[in-house]
């Protein structure tokens, strides 16, 4: 049954990923209305989580940051998918570093760095950066069930010469290409509601305390890597920004849970400046205390 979905789906993204970028985000208007006002995709989710998030906006305000969240919903999954075939000269154009400078200074030290992003305005296109630094680009995924549409999304992620690796494999490959003295860039989206089970510390997020993952500075400690945070920007539909923000050169140096805390800060300024641009459809405060 998995093989036969994706068999089916396959060809219809494939064909959604060709059409000139006119018709392409006509066609995502289109699904924002199925998906807003037919399906109401997880509307009560993220209606809840806007209430908790931002109690001092009125329920107006709310509503229209609610409605710019899907549009932008809509145009980032298919852009995902219009990452198939869009050429790495289209991809340049609309999604910029600010200051690739930063990285070359690590990559002059010889030194591979832990990047912290949020799942904010279009995280899937920071996975394109490897066209744009002489680091090996990692990303740190979660693998989804179905094996076929894994392989899907593995393949389009790792279009541009990204390697991804699953969570439990982070650390045996870090300390390999540590021994071998390999420079890498290894990206972790680090904003979701970890399992209650591995909860290691909380935070304030968004004036509530909630469970935060703790793993990107535990792994920059352990092989002094270097931490930056990609701040992302959408600059309008279509285009995107990522500036580098260091959060710590020396993180050993650093007391415990600092740096997570202030990545915490950095996704805060993120939702402040444009809410309409963060994940809201995902569970993130389903753990508070």
């Amino acid at each position: 049954m998995q093989f036969l979905v994706y068999i089916v789906a396959y060809p219809l993204l494939w064909l959604v990923s060709i059409l000139p970028f006119p018709i392409f985000y006509a066609l995502s208007d289109a699904i924002y209305v199925l998906v807003y006002h037919i399906i109401g995709y997880r509307k009560k989710t993220v209606r809840a989580n806007l209430a908790l998030a931002l109690p001092n906006l009125s329920d107006r305000e709310r509503l229209i940051i609610e409605k710019k969240f899907y549009h932008h919903l809509c145009d980032m999954f298919l852009e995902m998918t219009k990452t198939m075939t869009m050429s790495p000269e289209e991809m340049s154009k609309r999604f910029v570093v600010t200051n690739p400078e930063l990285i070359k200074e690590y990559e002059a030290k010889g030194k591979s760095i832990m990047l912290l992003a949020s799942h904010y305005a279009s995280w899937e296109w920071l996975l394109t950066l490897n066209t744009k630094i002489a680091f090996q680009g990692i990303g740190v995924y979660k693998k989804i069930k179905n094996k076929y549409f894994d392989k899907l999304v593995r393949d389009i992620r790792s279009k541009y010469n990204t390697q991804l690796v699953v969570t439990r494999d982070t650390i045996p490959l870090i300390s390999n290409n540590q021994r071998k003295a390999v420079l890498c860039m290894y990206g972790l989206a680090s904003d979701q509601s970890p399992k209650i089970t591995r909860v290691t510390h909380w935070d304030t997020f968004m004036g509530i305390e909630v469970p935060v993952h703790t793993g990107a500075e535990v792994l920059a400690k352990k092989y002094d890597l270097p931490i930056l945070f990609a701040k992302i920007e959408k600059v309008k539909r279509g285009y995107y920004k990522a500036t580098f923000i260091p959060l710590s050169n020396d993180p050993k140096s650093v007391p415990n849970f600092e740096i997570t805390h202030q990545f915490i800060q950095e996704v805060e300024k993120q939702i402040y400046e444009a809410p309409e641009y963060y994940f809201w459809t995902h569970k993130r405060w389903k753990h508070k205390r």
